[in-house]
């Protein structure tokens, strides 16, 4: 007796992608400031260009995993794209 299986294919369900926008701006005294508007408040300087961006994302990281952490946003993809 030949016994067949039947394998289904299952979907994996896959997280939602949360882009962040993220808007650079040179201010008068040559600083840099990053902001991302969908996190309000989220936003930091920098003297170059490169470190706002780093310091705007570790902000916009430890804010999100605060709302990870208390509920308020569930399992996500994370992606940055500069504006």
């Amino acid at each position: 007796m030949l016994a067949m299986v039947l394998k289904k294919k299952t979907r994996r369900k896959r997280n939602p992608v949360f882009v962040l926008d993220v808007e650079l701006e040179r201010e008068v005294d040559g600083r840099w400031l990053a902001d991302i508007p969908k996190l309000p408040g989220v936003m930091k300087y920098g003297s170059t260009k490169g470190e706002a961006l780093r310091n705007v994302q570790a902000l916009a990281l430890r804010v999100l995993a605060d709302m990870l952490e208390e509920g308020e946003l569930k399992e996500a993809s994370i992606s940055f794209a500069v504006a």
